[in-house]
């Protein structure tokens, strides 16, 4: 590492070689031979960004927690905003976003306004004074205020997040992946999650924001070079988009109605709320707002990335439009296997082979400028907010810079291991949001603009909001509905309940905060 760049490609071409070899293998004692031309330019790209992360720890000027974890609070506004857009633009979203569009209809696309949203109301309301305080992670203020045992409390529906986050991202590739490439989507998966994981661990944010800024231009090229060639295979954007409004009606549009969702409207508005201000509570997201210079950066870059967000998700919906217009049969063509695939097979077939690789690119980019967000901020969280005020107050910032390294291989891998075992992207990118906006989102706004706020009603309002959550159940988990709410049809609990479970815990918060602080 001492030469440089030059330097930090020799492990990228050792990994080449690796790459090679397994791919040599995968072709000849396996089932499904690769296509070499997008599985080559995966290896190049792959070794690329693994070059690029390895050369950012010469960028730390320190080895101590504040270089790793926030890149020496330096972080510059044009890289900062990168970054902060690419972390939110990964493959849950630009999958997910297809993938709804294709199957739901325009009115179910929530997330990509939802959560570019949440940026713009998280820069102007919470990105100034967080860091304004200098914290080091979102658990800090948290800390701070309800004390380091009811912050580690918190830690879990934050870890379970990023975690959900990953599993997601790491999922959306894996289909991609073996879709275009001919690879298994476990292999995918696998070797995706292990690259990721390690140029995360050896570089910190700083090999985070590098790579991200690659990543994010990668993905507005690769997907807006596809658009003209799918749109050209279904008869132009005007026939398509008049077939997708005949086909889905009302539903064709972002706006709701109660012709478009009958007994879903206050369902939608639910994850409307879930989605905007769910999207808030994320280590990843206050990781690159305590790493900005100062508090007008911080501002500048949730707002401006928010609006990248809305642009990113274009492409996707377009690619998901043309995909439900498609005929697949007259265009020689298998129809997609299910909607969760629908943005890798109009890559695979109604673009060009060039412009498929270079496509699969975008979305491989956009996978990894997400999962090594996640990753880091979960490790971060679990090495300060867990680790040193529970059982090493005293440990020097070294060490913990060498424990948070080990949390990015724990925490990347069950990741990996949770991807392997799901199917829906969209439905589990859904539920990262969902845990955060019921249990974190209202401790978060207590603590930092409640001064009457305290442990007790911390508690109280975190068990409240858990009791409310889970008691509606959750398909996604398994969890049946355990408590009697109004609205549910088929199985399907269609009453705002996660709304309830966050306004619930936000108003015991208060309440029980103040009787406890009468009783003293």
């Amino acid at each position: 590492m001492k030469n440089g760049f030059l330097g930090a490609l020799r492990p990228a071409l050792w990994l080449i070689g690796l790459l090679l070899v397994g791919g040599l293998g995968i072709h000849f004692f396996t089932d499904n031979p690769l296509s070499w031309p997008a599985y080559l330019s995966m290896m190049v790209f792959y070794s690329l960004i693994f070059g690029i992360g390895a050369y950012a720890t010469q960028l730390r000027k320190d080895n101590d927690t504040d270089s790793f974890l926030l890149a020496g609070r330096q972080l510059p506004l044009f890289l900062a905003i990168f970054t902060m857009s690419a972390t939110w633009v990964g493959g849950g979203y630009i999958n997910g976003t297809a993938e709804y569009t294709y199957s739901s209809g325009l009115v179910w696309v929530q997330a990509p306004w939802g959560y570019a949203l949440s940026l713009i109301i998280g820069g102007l309301f919470f990105a100034r004074k967080m860091r304004r305080k200098g914290y080091r992670t979102m658990l800090d203020p948290l800390e701070e205020k309800f004390g380091k045992r009811v912050s580690a409390l918190f830690f879990l529906p934050a870890l379970s997040g990023e975690i959900f986050w990953t599993a997601a991202i790491l999922t959306a590739l894996g289909t991609t992946f073996g879709a275009i490439a001919g690879l298994d989507t476990e292999t995918a998966i696998v070797l995706s999650a292990v690259i990721t994981i390690a140029y995360t661990a050896l570089g910190g944010l700083w090999a985070v924001a590098l790579t991200d800024f690659i990543q994010l231009i990668l993905l507005f090229v690769g997907l807006t070079l596809t658009l003209p060639f799918a749109l050209d295979a279904v008869g132009g954007w005007p026939a398509a988009w008049d077939q997708y409004q005949q086909q889905f009606g009302a539903a064709a549009s972002f706006l709701p109605s109660k012709e478009a969702l009958g007994n879903y409207y206050w369902n939608w508005w639910d994850y409307a709320l879930l989605l905007s201000l769910g999207g808030i509570p994320w280590q990843v997201y206050f990781q690159r707002v305590l790493a900005s210079r100062d508090e007008k950066t911080a501002v500048r870059l949730s707002v401006i990335a928010g609006f990248v967000c809305l642009l990113a998700a274009v492409p996707a919906v377009v690619i998901g439009i043309a995909g439900q217009v498609a005929d697949w049969s007259s265009l020689g063509a298998p129809a997609p296997p299910d909607a969760a695939s629908i943005l890798p097979w109009v890559i695979r077939y109604l673009t060009p082979a060039w412009a498929g690789i270079i496509g699969l690119g975008a979305v491989a980019a956009a996978v990894m400028s997400s999962a090594d967000s996640s990753i880091l901020s979960a490790s971060s969280m679990s090495g300060w907010n867990v680790y040193r005020p529970l059982f090493k107050p005293n440990v020097d910032t070294k060490s913990l810079r060498k424990l948070v390294q080990r949390m990015i291989w724990i925490i990347g891998i069950a990741a990996m291991l949770i991807a392997l075992n799901i199917q829906s992207v969209y439905e589990l990118w859904f539920l990262c949001s969902d845990f955060v906006y019921c249990l974190l989102f209202p401790a978060l706004v207590c603590a930092l603009f409640d001064p009457k706020a305290n442990a007790t009603g911390a508690v109280a309002g975190f068990m409240v909001a858990a009791v409310l959550r889970f008691g509606g159940g959750d398909v996604t988990l398994g969890i049946p509905i355990l408590l009697p709410y109004p609205m549910i049809e088929d199985g399907v609990n269609l009453f705002p309940f996660r709304t309830l479970a966050m306004v619930s815990g936000l108003m015991t918060i208060i309440v029980v905060s103040r009787i406890r602080s009468l009783l003293r």
